[in-house]
């Protein structure tokens, strides 16, 4: 079988990185432009928002067909003394999804948006910067993505009414009729599915409670108050992650184990001895002791190097927000695993080996442990066609247990690595322990390819679940759904809820949600309106959190405050006062 070198690792690691960056979506991108170098005080000035929207992807109109649909528009926050006239947004084009003959209005490619602002008379001369935010909706010829909002700030600067203004890009401001521009978006004009609670006086209050219980998903009702009586009797974990219930010691340990199994698939097992000979250890060495210490700082590179290496790709992955919830994330990472998989299973072998060879280092007599660590942190970048994916496998597995509130999934490749490390320094020593190579080695590397195909399917149903919930919902129906909870004594204001809770000295449950939910919608329509479900929370003060926009504030401060950032909605917070 033709075998191809595929430095999978690297790709792996830029890519997730990559996705992190785009949020799941499209990079979309927008500049802003002031008509003339400076203004004047006392007198309207123009702007205009240049938008670029990659190929092949479409926004929603500013004024789209469909109620549910997000509409694009520009909103400011300007500094005292400034004020947001008006927007004039360019005309759209009609567009449809495959496979669905509703017509939908959108705009692509580069287009403009005008901006009128208005500067008072006492605004004294001195830089301005009006902090402004793009709100929109993504989707190619498939499907559309969650609403992204993008800050788009607006500098100038104020001079006297004496220094000349010199206009700016002419022809981009010819395009754009500001005769036609609509009143600025106000917080009474924003759609029912886009308001959320931003009281910052929930902070406060909510430093007066502690978490008892997190958990996340459709929840039917049995299990739902079998979950509620664990939280009560504080057996329910409030460690709130997709691995939830498995054990880490036994993670961890299976991992330990399975470092010290790559040492017996065919692209290591041989070339223990030859690298063994290559650090001066194993008969080069000066005693058993000597190549013992030097196979022991052989192995520790390793576990050093992929303890590294999930560090930083666990960190990384983490600092951009919510990969977890995007269903386009969890398809890519299954997507990896089958190639992985594939791997294993000899259809294409992923190893950098070869490298090894151009390094061209000078052995020196008796060994060195400088040289040792050297060879084994190399040893272990350049890892093997058997190697390669399972460390690649664990370092994603390990991110996604840190992302979702498993600090400790950090150690994972590290332990690898010293399961791997663990038969060095005994080989330095010249003792033999180690299974003489064979064909039975093949079965060990396609027991691991099996583990790995596992994961695959796993990271597959979960980017299915997050699809059908995520796009194939009505927005109006899981609003509708939302307000007909009142009758049952559900409160949409996070800081009145708990106020009244630390008033009546009551616990509270925080259910998060959005209208692009589908499990948010059943919950609504089985669960919480189950009688038995009613009955056992009528000592609970109940709380409809709107999370519309999980990259965002206040729904990503909210979130984070209680433990549960990065997830996909609906998800459940029960807290207590102190």
């Amino acid at each position: 079988m033709r075998k191809v070198l595929f430095p999978l690792a690297l790709i792996v690691l830029v890519a997730s990185i990559a996705t992190a960056q785009m949020g799941g979506g499209p990079d979309v991108t927008a500049e802003s432009i002031v008509e003339t170098d400076a203004v004047h005080a006392g007198r309207e000035f123009r702007a205009i928002l240049e938008v670029t929207v990659p190929e092949g992807w479409k926004v929603n109109a500013h004024e789209p067909l469909e109620a549910f649909l997000i509409p694009t528009e520009f909103r400011a926050d300007p500094p005292e003394g400034i004020t947001f006239v008006g927007a004039v947004y360019p005309e759209p084009h009609e567009f449809s999804l495959i496979g669905d003959d509703d017509i939908m209005l959108v705009l692509d490619g580069t287009f403009h948006i005008g901006l009128v602002f208005e500067v008072a008379d006492d605004v004294e001369p001195g830089p301005i910067t009006i902090d402004g935010e793009l709100h929109y909706q993504a989707c190619d010829d498939r499907q559309c993505w969650m609403p992204t909002s993008l800050d788009v700030p607006i500098s100038t600067e104020v001079v006297a009414d004496d220094v000349t203004l010199t206009p700016q890009a002419e022809e981009r401001f010819a395009s754009v009729d500001f005769d036609a521009a609509d009143a600025p978006v106000s917080d009474d004009d924003v759609p029912d599915d886009d308001v959320v609670d931003e009281d910052e006086e929930w902070r406060a209050l909510a430093d007066q409670f502690e978490v008892t219980g997190r958990n996340s998903g459709y929840i039917r009702s049995a299990a739902f108050i079998e979950w509620l009586d664990e939280v009560e009797a504080g057996t329910a974990s409030v460690s709130l992650n997709r691995f939830a219930g498995m054990s880490l010691w036994l993670v961890a340990f299976l991992t330990l184990i399975g470092g010290l199994a790559l040492n017996l698939t065919p692209c290591v097992l041989p070339l223990i001895p030859i690298n063994i000979a290559i650090i001066g250890a194993g008969a080069r060495a000066k005693s058993k002791s000597r190549g013992f210490v030097l196979g022991m700082s052989y192995g520790l590179a390793i576990a050093a190097v992929y303890g590294l290496l999930g560090v930083a790709a666990s960190v990384a992955g983490t600092a951009f927000g919510t990969l977890n919830a995007s269903p386009w994330f969890n398809f890519t990472i299954a997507a990896i695993f089958v190639l992985l998989a594939l791997a294993m299973f000899d259809i294409f072998t992923i190893d950098f080996s070869r490298f090894q060879s151009n390094l061209n280092i000078k052995q020196k007599e008796g060994g060195s442990l400088g040289l040792a660590f050297f060879m084994g942190g190399i040893a272990a970048l350049l890892a093997g066609a058997c190697v390669g994916p399972v460390v690649i496998s664990v370092v994603l597995f390990a991110q996604d247990l840190y992302n979702t509130g498993q600090p400790a999934g950090l150690l994972l490749p590290f332990l690898l690595g010293l399961g791997m490390a663990l038969p060095w320094p005994f080989a330095g020593a010249g003792m033999s322990f180690l299974p003489k190579p064979g064909a039975w080695m093949n079965k060990v590397k396609y027991a691991f390819g099996i583990f790995i195909f596992l994961f695959a399917a796993y990271y597959a149903y979960e980017g299915a679940a997050l699809f059908n919930d995520q796009y194939l919902v009505d927005h109006e129906q899981v609003q509708a759904s939302v307000e007909e909870m009142d009758e049952h004594g559900w409160v949409t204001s996070l800081s009145d809820g708990l106020a009244q809770a630390l008033e009546e000295d009551r616990p509270v449950f925080i259910d998060f949600w959005a209208t692009w939910c589908k499990n948010c919608l059943a919950m609504n329509r089985s669960t919480f309106v189950d009688p038995d479900v009613l009955e056992r929370m009528e000592d609970y003060v109940k709380i409809k959190y709107q999370a519309q926009h999980l990259d965002r504030s206040p729904a990503k401060d909210v979130l984070e405050y209680f433990g549960v950032g990065g997830l996909g909605l609906p998800v459940y917070v029960i807290i207590e006062p102190k």
